[in-house]
């Protein structure tokens, strides 16, 4: 066998090793999905765990309030997302612990409890996140 026909071979065989490891290294991604509820004063009127009226924001409102997902280690932004008209949001995140809070804006103007997840490869996990915007109580 000539000398350009070895390296040609193993040439061969190296590319082929190296996309199938290049291919084993991307983890696919996790998934964060949720429901976006939130909670104003005025009509219409529901009750929340402490027996006060409150009320349900219109769902054209769901695009006031981005979510935004930090790293949990340096809080550094990942990414936002965008509630649909139905209050849902998906998203691809790769796996690793992250924190799910609300854009903040003014402070008092938008009352969330921010709340830890870990992302796992090719698994869902369910966040739902509840905003209370009655500016009295800040």
């Amino acid at each position: 066998m000539s000398s350009f026909l070895k390296n040609l071979v193993a040439g061969c065989i190296l590319l082929v090793l190296l996309g199938s490891v290049q291919a084993s290294d991307r983890v696919a991604p996790g998934f964060l999905e949720g429901h976006l509820k939130i909670v104003s004063p005025g009509p219409p009127v529901e009750l929340t765990d402490q027996n006060t009226a409150r009320a349900v924001v219109e769902t054209a409102e769901y695009s006031l309030y981005p979510l935004v997902i930090l790293s949990r280690g340096d809080k550094k932004e990942i990414t936002r997302v965008t509630a649909d008209k139905d209050g849902n949001y998906r998203v691809a995140l790769p796996p690793g612990d992250y924190i799910l809070d609300v854009q903040r804006r003014k402070p008092g103007f938008v009352r969330a409890t921010a709340q830890p997840f870990t992302i796992v490869s090719n698994h869902t996990v369910r966040v739902d996140m509840h905003i209370d915007t009655d500016h009295s109580r800040s």
